[in-house]
């Protein structure tokens, strides 16, 4: 409610909030909509702002075999609001700062009435060197460790959703990739860094229902959580990116000259357990993730036309045959037994995330700044994600793909167009889990922020 509230005065209070066209040198047109931003000095370094970003889908979902609303055989077709955000932040002093983020995520017409919204980060911290060499802080927040898109920024998403197996313990251990953790991050010369101590949420709370202790594959267990240890550092070639929170852009569309190669890891003692085959014994085991990759953002000429590139390895260590599916937005109801004869399970769930290494790439080109006049420009965009699971006899290959027209030349009003390539898994004699079908799903995304 106090979000809500910043926010209101925040829209009442700022004149002018409506867009307005812009000429550059160039004679270029762009679009642009002022800050919801309010000074306390007049420098404006002491502030207070509020932003809001909504993604909406229509979507085209291939179900995986077998998939039943109430025992019937569901719609292809459904409308969804994919993420819906509220942000304030405010820096009071020199040093002090806080930041809120409410909202909801993954609401369609199979979610529960009423229910959904939640905080997603409350944060303070303190900078102890004002040149930004170290600041801590403290809160329910999404500064973590492990690769880039473990925590991304949601407006500015390359396609129409970012490398979601990079946020391992989404909603398991975590508030939809946040966690309670005390933090330290900073800038020193080229190197960005950000280290964190977490103490990680019960499994028997997660969102999904948390299997059962067995013997075929490791799950989370319901013991008491170990601290989580936690981190990722950066070295940048070029221009240097923001971090006053801890989302990371995932395309800047030509507006700057960025090279990082970053390296981290997420370690955390006796995550998840199993049942030992032949003496019965609960086996418990530690979590470690490490992940290394590469970013590029390159503007090619003056125009903005520009290509960005990302390069992802990540080794999972998470118990013997640890995997579980993610189904985006999924339409099936939480808590339906899994009774589809695939791995798979119901909707559009795929086998994401688990004990294994993953290797995954995008690149994307836009086109020049007002290739439609003013009507904006495009960017294309194709990314894959294949993993070699230990649980699973094929590797996982995802395929995606789609088109990106920036309304106005930015994110903040911008239709995408994707679509998703997935395998779907069944058990062949030998008890092994293959690939033995592919999926599909074409979804439409209106964005806007501001």
């Amino acid at each position: 409610m106090k979000t809500l509230l910043i926010f209101s005065v925040l829209f009442v209070a700022t004149p002018h909030l409506w867009g307005q066209k812009i000429k550059d040198s160039l004679n270029r047109t762009s679009f642009k909509i002022p800050e919801l931003k309010r000074n306390f000095n007049e420098d404006g370094s002491h502030y207070i702002k509020a932003s809001v970003v909504a993604q909406f889908w229509l979507r085209h979902i291939d179900f995986n075999p077998n998939t039943k609303i109430n025992n019937q055989t569901p719609s292809p077709y459904d409308l969804g609001i994919r993420r819906l955000r509220l942000s304030a932040w405010t820096q009071l002093t020199d040093r002090v700062f806080f930041y809120v983020q409410f909202g909801q995520n993954n609401f369609n017409y199979t979610s529960s009435l009423q229910l959904g919204a939640f905080f997603h980060d409350a944060v303070g911290e303190y900078k102890v060197f004002k040149k930004g060499y170290l600041t801590l802080g403290t809160g329910l927040t999404g500064w973590s460790g492990l690769s880039r898109y473990a925590s991304p920024s949601v407006g500015s998403i390359l396609g129409v959703d970012a490398p979601l197996y990079q946020q391992v313990t989404n909603s398991v251990t975590d508030q939809f990739l946040r966690k309670l953790s005390i933090y330290a991050k900073g800038q020193i010369g080229r190197l960005d860094y950000r280290l964190a101590i977490s103490k990680p949420m019960l499994a028997q709370n997660a969102l999904q229902s948390n299997p059962t202790l067995n013997s075929s594959f490791a799950t989370f267990n319901n013991l008491p959580s170990k601290l989580q240890t936690q981190g990722y550092v950066v070295y940048q070639f070029f221009d240097k990116e923001n971090n006053t929170t801890p989302y990371t852009t995932g395309s800047y569309l030509g507006k700057k000259k960025i090279l990082n190669l970053g390296l981290g890891w997420i370690q955390q003692n006796k995550t998840s357990w199993i049942k030992d085959q032949i003496t019965n014994d609960t086996l418990y085991n530690d979590m470690l993730l490490l992940g290394a990759d590469v970013f590029l953002d390159l503007p090619l000429s003056k125009k903005n036309n520009a290509i960005t590139a990302y390069l992802a390895y990540n080794h999972f260590q998470l118990g013997k045959n640890y995997l579980r599916n993610v189904g985006v937005m999924n339409p099936i109801p939480a808590g339906t037994p899994n009774n589809t004869g695939t791995f798979n399970g119901n909707g559009n769930g795929v086998p994401l995330v688990g004990t294994g290494k993953t290797m995954y790439g995008q690149l994307a080109y836009k086109f020049k700044d007002n290739l439609l006049g003013e009507e904006g420009s495009l960017q294309v965009y194709t990314s894959a994600q294949i993993s070699n699971f230990q649980a699973l006899k094929d590797p996982m290959l995802m395929l995606e793909g789609g088109l990106n027209w920036m309304i106005h030349g930015t994110h903040q009003s911008k239709l995408s167009l994707g679509y998703q390539s997935r395998p779907v898994y069944t058990l062949n004699t030998l008890n092994q889990w293959k690939a033995t079908s592919r999926k599909g799903m074409l979804v439409l995304q209106y964005q806007i922020s501001f």
